[in-house]
């Protein structure tokens, strides 16, 4: 797939880093980048004009894991290249939570997935839209129909990963 936010790229300075994006507010997407500064507290700003539910993140000058921030799993982390469950259920992996300018690439965690100084990074940010695209989680029920899911809409696209569990990612 190549995500495409449609737009012009522009400089965001609403979080403490300066961020480059491209961002479709009204599809619920962008493209983000910027430069690492090992900051406990950095924020990067996203363009969206809302709360992102789903943020992938990755480090583009060393071979690193992409970060995924979920809104079902607050704090936590998932890997989009692992069967990994949540990563080793660390509760606190993001600084804080996404608003609706900005969100939290923790450093306090040492890790390299979202703010080590000097590491450039691309963030694909999805926020909802109704009708358009939804974001959540279900509990499995074992029935080979599974549970039903409501979305508003007819989903094109539909990505899955048990957080519970080491599976892969379903992509439908």
């Amino acid at each position: 797939w190549t995500w495409d936010a449609g737009s012009s790229t522009v400089s965001n300075t609403d979080g403490s880093i300066t961020s480059t994006v491209r961002a479709n507010p009204t599809a619920g997407f962008s493209i983000v980048t910027y430069t690492g500064n090992s900051t406990d507290t950095a924020t990067v700003g996203h363009g969206l004009n809302a709360t992102p539910s789903i943020i992938f993140v990755k480090r583009r000058n060393v071979a690193n894991d992409w970060g995924v921030y979920h809104t079902s799993g607050g704090q936590k982390l998932l890997q989009l290249n692992t069967k990994n469950p949540w990563w080793n259920n660390a509760s606190n992996y993001w600084y804080s939570l996404p608003t609706s300018s900005v969100f939290y690439p923790d450093n306090t965690n040492g890790d390299h997935y979202q703010n080590v100084s000097g590491g450039t990074y691309v963030a694909y940010c999805f926020a909802p839209v109704d009708g358009y695209s939804s974001f959540g989680s279900y509990t499995g029920n074992g029935s080979t129909n599974g549970p039903f899911v409501y979305t508003g809409f007819r989903p094109r696209f539909l990505l899955t990963k048990s957080s519970s569990g080491a599976t892969n990612w379903h992509i439908v």
